[in-house]
């Protein structure tokens, strides 16, 4: 009976420990599904969160230095220097002469009225360096002749009135005149039919001007600049219409609020430029009102450009009412309480119409 023991308890031992066996392998196969999931891998080890860093220095706006050189002008910024003497040319405004070409490059242009209630354009380049047409070029007069010497510009047109080409030849006057002294430096073109056809450019008047040994620098009178403009708390101008003289004739500028400029239209259509097809634009709007008198039985005007009067500039899609004054530099400039109003930096329209019946009913202005 003893020899049947001893040969037994091994059986149970051996079986009791492969039951362990296997509930310790099943237990371990558990916790490893609980662990890794259904992907059947390894969970990675948990690491401590990385650290917060600050980012309040990365998210500072970087500081831009300001300009080195800006255009006189215009107050745009420039990659060097521009000292050349101003060009202004008289542009022909009639409606066999547009679209005009070379006026998007001007920095600043002026309209004004000439005989029969067509106007003229005064078209003053300085920063450019561009070879495009200018035109067609049309004659001066003695208050066009006003609006180039102040910008100390070298005056080039096709004739003169008899009072204009006084001023000019008796006055120690610059300029370079198709008919009478510069004949060379201006050329025909045949899409158009004369007087209509006349032009030049940039690279010609300079090279004209440099015969006449003209002076090919000057130093400019300073304008204020801001890039907020002086009409915030104005009078909404999104439309503004001006009317000069006749009914047929109206400009207007819509104000895009995306590019911050006025886009201007000749009756309802686009005044455009005939060598880049692009619409004119400018960022500021100045209208002036000056005392206008016919002198002859031509319809040959005298304005009063020196006594000051009521102005309007517009900018930013807002108007403010203010006074243009002559300056001491000669320069018309505008100013509200005892304050010159600053130019938002771009290119500039000026406007000069009659005061009657009423400065006020030559510009309305619309949302």
């Amino acid at each position: 009976m003893m020899r049947k023991r001893r040969n037994h308890l091994p059986e149970a031992r051996l079986g009791l420990l492969l039951v362990l066996a296997a509930a310790m392998l099943l237990g371990g196969c558990s916790e490893n599904k609980l662990n890794t999931g259904n992907s059947g891998q390894q969970a990675p080890e948990q690491t401590a969160p990385a650290p917060e860093t600050d980012t309040s220095a990365a998210e500072e706006p970087p500081v831009v230095d300001p300009p080195q050189y800006i255009a006189p002008l215009t107050g745009l910024p420039l990659e060097k220097e521009v000292t050349l003497r101003p060009m202004a040319v008289m542009v022909n405004n009639f409606a066999s002469a547009r679209p005009q070409s070379g006026l998007p490059n001007a920095d600043v242009v002026w309209e004004v009225l000439a005989e029969g209630g067509i106007t003229r354009l005064v078209a003053v380049f300085q920063s450019t360096t561009s070879t495009d047409p200018i035109g067609p070029i049309r004659s001066n007069r003695p208050y066009l002749i006003r609006i180039g010497e102040a910008y100390h510009a070298v005056l080039a047109h096709s004739g003169a009135s008899t009072d204009g080409y006084d001023l000019l030849q008796h006055h120690h006057k610059d300029y370079l005149d198709e008919i009478s002294n510069a004949g060379a430096y201006f050329y025909r073109e045949s899409f158009r039919k004369p007087p209509h056809n006349l032009y030049s450019n940039l690279e010609k008047l300079r090279a004209g001007a440099a015969k006449k040994k003209y002076a090919q620098t000057v130093d400019l009178p300073a304008f204020p600049w801001s890039e907020t403009g002086a009409t915030s708390g104005g009078t909404d101008a999104a439309k503004v219409e001006i009317h000069f003289l006749l009914k047929d004739y109206k400009v207007s500028y819509a104000y895009n609020a995306a590019t911050k400029l006025y886009d201007r239209f000749v009756n309802d259509k686009p005044h455009t430029d005939l060598t880049t097809k692009a619409q004119l634009t400018a960022s500021n709007l100045v209208v002036l009102g000056a005392k206008h008198k016919t002198y002859d039985d031509y319809g040959r005007l005298e304005i009063d450009l020196e006594s000051g009067g009521p102005a309007m500039l517009i900018q930013l899609g807002k108007s403010v009412a203010c006074e243009w004054v002559r300056s001491g530099d000669g320069l018309i400039r505008l100013m509200k309480d005892g304050q010159e109003l600053p130019f938002v930096p771009g290119h500039t329209f000026y406007h000069i119409v009659p005061m009657t019946p009423t400065f006020a009913g030559h510009v309305k202005l619309g949302i």
